[in-house]
């Protein structure tokens, strides 16, 4: 997906093993935290991301805590669990998962977002993807991303729309 000019490297590759901070209130805040976190120690340009699934009814929870709404843990199946007997009884099941991708690129710090809208199943279903994948059903899907093949999650998913655009911003730069 990207141009031949831009080499690419995980964190583990530049030495980086700890665990990165996630401190911020917003997606955004977490994302831009942990990219600044990877320019303070490698001083190279680089991104983050930071994901979440916002609930209407439940006023945008689990959002920027998905990962700990059932505690530090960050246990997906208590997460899950917790979410569905909070959304016992509540007739609006409107949801939608979205990443923030941070990018530092020169000095300049860039966001890049990405959304797939939804509603929250009743009970899990599927058992492809990971985190609430198997509670999550897409907006025009009969099925949940547990229950989708790869590909096609990949096509509609947030995190997909993000890196499409962060991946199209670089290509344009490279060129």
């Amino acid at each position: 997906m990207l141009s031949k000019n831009i080499v690419l490297s995980s964190l583990k590759q530049r030495g980086i093993t700890e665990d990165i901070p996630e401190e911020q209130p917003t997606l955004e805040g977490n994302a831009l935290q942990k990219s600044r976190y990877i320019h303070e120690r490698l001083h190279e340009n680089c991104f983050a991301d930071d994901t979440g699934l916002e609930v209407e009814a439940l006023n945008g929870a689990p959002g920027v805590y998905s990962a700990r709404y059932a505690g530090q843990a960050k246990d997906m199946q208590d997460n899950m669990e917790k979410l569905l007997r909070e959304m016992e009884g509540i007739s609006n099941r409107n949801a939608r998962f979205r990443t923030v991708i941070a990018l530092i690129l020169d000095g300049k710090e860039y966001l890049f977002e990405g959304e797939v809208k939804g509603e929250i199943m009743r009970k899990k279903a599927g058992c492809k993807g990971f985190g609430y994948d198997p509670v999550f059903r897409p907006s025009g899907y009969d099925i949940t991303f547990a229950e989708m093949d790869l590909n096609e999650k990949n096509r509609i998913s947030h995190r997909g729309e993000a890196v499409r655009r962060l991946v199209n911003f670089l290509n344009q730069c490279a060129d």
